[in-house]
């Protein structure tokens, strides 16, 4: 197949960046031929705000671009990833105006949660989820200002009014089953809502022994952002316990200068992916303490590929990604004490850790290998492509209608926000 790939990267590579790349060089792998458009968050330290904010709803640069690039490319799907903040839906727009299906990857919750992690004052928040989000601007949910907050809901509303998420998209793929009911619950059609996990290539990757040995292996690890929705400080406080002295943290983030108050020279930062995968074969267990509903995290998945168990949460996507007891352990979300307990558990009990990085292992090798991995995809485009119906909405015509709608919508939230009313709306 012929692939057009969108994706608006990252100010700092990330987890959703990786993905990208990765699936990028696994469709090359299988033969098919891939174009990238790109946009970066670098290009918003010299773009004026205003023109920042116009792009946020519509950007016609965008458009005009993926517009043209359909029309020489001839791709069979277009596959969208982060369009936010530079590309905005209108990608999917210009895609319906040549013709071209759209598959849509939702690595968060943005599109039903301005701040796109569910998450307000380290408490799980549903309250726009299926509504509309002005709640967001009263709390300044993204970014902690009202203005960028109505912005961004004035973004999402204008897309739903306009038919952007409804219409326009093919496919939509979600991580797992817990993501792809969220995503039901805020209104997403069900039929065009697919399941397709994350993956890495083990083999690429020298992950070895698909059976970790006993021997050599010792100690926590964590990995990923040191950020307050991760649960770093539940990690500290648990830490604090006295029964993990081995626990290690690999990652930099806001909360670096007190992880690393905290742990001193076992505070790495940040690390290459081999280098991070050489250190989770070393380890007896990964540790994702997090506050948050993750949807899948990819360090998740590089652990089983190294047949490290996962002390996880009990929330969001790491309950169908982890089975307590089977290849990991549970905790319940914030609570220091049990997280403590629970290293504590998988300290005094390598043989137990052992069997569960075994089975770790096993799931990776079900449900994350490249070779896995790529079927879904495929059976995704044939299935967006074969039931594609071109609307005559997606003509030129249409832009203007979306793109006013979006524009316009920001007044309704502000007067909605203000009467802080208590009747919601479906957007």
């Amino acid at each position: 197949m012929k692939i057009l790939l969108v994706h608006n990267r990252y100010l700092h590579y990330g987890g959703e960046d990786a993905v990208v790349d990765a699936e990028v060089a696994l469709l090359q792998r299988y033969g098919h031929e891939v174009l990238c458009y790109f946009r970066d968050n670098q290009e918003l330290a010299s773009m004026p705000a205003a023109t920042a904010a116009t792009a946020l709803l519509w950007s016609r640069r965008s458009s005009r671009d993926i517009a043209r690039l359909c029309r020489q490319f001839r791709p069979d799907v277009v596959h969208a990833h982060n369009l936010f903040p530079l590309i905005s839906p209108s990608a999917y727009w210009a895609a319906a105006r040549c013709g071209v299906p759209v598959v849509q990857s939702l690595h968060n919750f943005r599109i039903l949660c301005p701040q796109a992690i569910l998450l307000r004052n380290e408490t799980v928040c549903d309250a726009c989820v299926g509504k509309l989000p002005w709640r967001a601007v009263l709390h300044r949910c993204y970014r902690d200002s009202r203005v960028e907050s109505a912005a961004v809901a004035a973004m999402l509303v204008g897309h739903r009014i306009a038919g952007s998420y409804q219409k326009r998209v093919s496919r939509y793929i979600t991580l797992n089953s817990f993501c792809r009911d969220k995503f039901i619950a805020g209104g997403l059609p069900p039929q065009r809502l697919c399941i397709k996990p994350n993956f890495i290539d083990a083999q690429a990757r020298d992950t070895r022994s698909p059976t970790p040995p006993s021997v050599g292996r010792s100690g926590g690890l964590y990995v990923g952002r040191l950020s307050s929705e991760k649960g770093i400080q539940v990690l500290v406080r648990a830490h604090a316990e006295g029964h993990s002295p081995q626990l290690s943290l690999i990652g930099d983030g806001p909360l670096s200068a007190c992880v690393t108050a905290h742990f001193g020279a076992r505070a790495s930062g940040f690390l290459p992916l081999d280098a991070v995968l050489q250190r989770m074969r070393g380890a007896a267990y990964l540790v994702l303490p997090s506050i948050c509903q993750e949807s899948a995290p990819r360090t998740l998945v590089e652990a089983f590929a190294c047949g490290l168990p996962v002390i996880a949460s009990r929330i969001g996507g790491l309950v169908d990604m982890v089975t307590d007891g089977m290849n990991g352990l549970h905790v319940r979300p914030g609570d220091a004490a049990d997280l403590a307990a629970k290293m504590h558990w998988a300290d005094q009990h390598p043989d137990e850790m052992t069997r569960m990085g075994r089975a770790a292992r096993a799931a990776y090798e079900s449900r994350y290998t490249p070779q896995r991995n790529h079927a879904l995809l495929s059976d995704i485009y044939r299935a967006a492509i074969e039931r594609h119906d071109p609307d005559p909405q997606g003509s030129p015509a249409g832009e203007p209608i979306a793109g006013s709608a979006a524009r316009q919508v920001g007044s309704r939230i502000s007067a909605t926000t203000a009467r802080s009313k208590e009747s919601d709306h479906a957007g």
